[in-house]
């Protein structure tokens, strides 16, 4: 089992490394994204009385944005990309199974993610001028539940590639959906708590912007993060292993 997991993680770093013009280009155009939605946002309310407390939280947002697209995406990316290449059946020949497979997938996933997104957290803060309280720990307590819920919606757009090949549509929409998660008032909303990413992005922005530590906060929040975690986790694995099911008793699961 561990063989397996650092096989997958060294893979998934050898691909990410592979094609450095590609690699460069994502990381530039992600940069080139937020610095127009700076310079856009700079230009109609730079005059504002709130303008740096807006500014602090169009970098958290941007920052979980951009993570959770790399999150729900690559699992579904990636098992079209291995149905395209004729090796999505040799996967399911493992003997550690597939769902062990998937799960290595999304950790290894993380921890890249994490190594690349970092530094394009700092490079934001660098051209805004606005310097965020990093606390490591606290950003690690919460960081973990919050995407992993999103690497649960990943799970079940992984289930419907699976079944349906093409859906690129589909993840333009959660792309949109995420942005809507993302500004919901979490603290003045009580549904929003229990919604993926929106909680995780308000504790996030309270330790980012407010120099707030996990022990200082409600532990009924972080018990409501961790269960929202779980929930959205698991539910996605398991509609995961529904379609995949369905797809291996059609016959399309290895069909592009």
């Amino acid at each position: 089992m561990k063989q397996v997991f650092f096989s997958i993680l060294r893979k998934e770093w050898i691909t990410t490394i592979r094609y450095p013009m590609n690699f460069i280009s994502s990381l530039v155009s992600i940069y080139l994204i937020f610095f127009l939605i700076f310079i856009g946002y700079k230009t109609v309310g730079g005059g504002g009385p709130n303008f740096g407390q807006n500014l602090e939280s169009i970098i958290v947002g941007f920052f979980l944005w951009t993570f959770a697209i790399a999150a729900y995406a690559r699992l579904s990316w990636g098992l079209t990309s291995e149905s395209t290449t004729g090796t999505l059946e040799q996967l399911y020949m493992s003997p550690v199974g597939f769902h062990w497979i998937s799960v290595f997938i999304v950790i290894s996933d993380f921890l890249i993610s994490s190594l690349l997104e970092i530094p394009i957290l700092f490079l934001m803060m660098l051209t805004t001028g606005k310097w965020l309280h990093i606390d490591v720990i606290t950003l690690l307590i919460l960081f973990i539940p919050t995407i992993g819920s999103v690497y649960g919606i990943g799970f079940i757009s992984g289930g419907i590639a699976l079944v349906y090949k093409r859906i690129q549509s589909f993840f333009q929409v959660l792309q949109f959906l995420f942005v809507i998660l993302i500004m919901i008032p979490a603290h003045e909303t009580t549904i929003a708590k229990f919604l993926p990413l929106s909680f995780g992005t308000y504790l996030i922005h309270e330790s980012m912007t407010q120099a707030v530590p996990f022990y200082r906060m409600n532990p009924a929040d972080l018990a409501i993060l961790y269960t929202n975690f779980l929930f959205y986790f698991f539910l996605g694995l398991w509609i995961f292993t529904r379609f995949e099911y369905y797809a291996r008793k059609k016959g399309v699961l290895g069909h592009y």
